[in-house]
């Protein structure tokens, strides 16, 4: 079982799994299980079900049948779960975005948060491009999520507003300029690049964009500091060239 360690340990996305694993399985006869834990077990099944096949299949072309062979489950039981397709999708999604969410917010914290924020920015980040590198079949949905349609569209705006949270530590930021447009702006060019890897086929090489992204999100915020550097660096190359 693929699963990262570190900040999130204990936190599985969808996909991870594959809904027949002996131990996940449901036998015939007497039962220690109430039928709660019963339904939450072929839930998770299904959610993994559902992340496979939208993986292999796209949106489109993932069938009910497929999930429901996918993860070991009867089409009624399917039903007993969710209304349908559209349904299943958004709860994986919701579901495993929350997980990635936490995760951030577990590693930004214990990265320094306000005390350190360039720090915890990239310690957020970091768990954000390993969860999805380790777990291909998840970060597809970062992509297929917007086949779905208009229900697909709210799930993915409740993503990236959940993301404003870790700019509540950050510097001002340049004058005059609207900072709830400058946080939403900076939220979409970090989606736009994770997704653009994945739908090119490259989520394994997403760690890969950490200075990058880094880069994208400090950089409106601690433009002062930047510019001054930036500022020193000039100075020095023309003293260099007149010597």
């Amino acid at each position: 079982m693929n699963v990262v360690r570190g900040a999130e340990d204990g936190l599985v996305l969808p996909g991870t799994r594959t809904g027949r694993e002996p131990e996940r399985s449901l036998r015939p006869g007497p039962r220690r299980l109430t039928p709660e834990q019963v339904a939450s077990r072929q839930r998770e099944r299904l959610l993994d079900g559902v992340a496979r096949t939208v993986a292999a299949n796209g949106y489109a072309g993932a069938r009910i049948s497929d999930i429901c062979r996918a993860a070991g489950v009867t089409r009624p039981v399917f039903y007993e779960l969710f209304s349908g397709k559209e349904d299943a999708v958004i709860a994986a999604y919701l579901g495993g975005t929350r997980i990635v969410v936490r995760a951030m917010e577990q590693a930004y914290d214990a990265g320094g948060g306000a005390a350190a924020w360039p720090t915890a920015v990239r310690a957020g980040l970091r768990v954000l491009l390993s969860l999805l590198a380790q777990n291909p079949a998840f970060a597809v949905m970062v992509v297929e999520i917007e086949c779905v349609g208009p229900a697909g569209r709210r799930a993915r705006a409740e993503l990236l507003a959940s993301f404003r949270r870790f700019f509540a530590d950050a510097p001002p930021g340049p004058a005059g300029v609207d900072r709830s447009e400058l946080v939403d702006t900076v939220v979409g060019a970090v989606h736009a690049a994770v997704h653009r890897a994945v739908d090119e086929g490259r989520s394994g090489d997403l760690p890969g964009l950490l200075d990058s992204l880094v880069h994208v999100v400090l950089a409106p915020f601690v433009q002062v500091d930047f510019a001054g550097e930036i500022g020193r660096q000039a100075v020095s190359a023309h003293q260099l060239t007149r010597e």
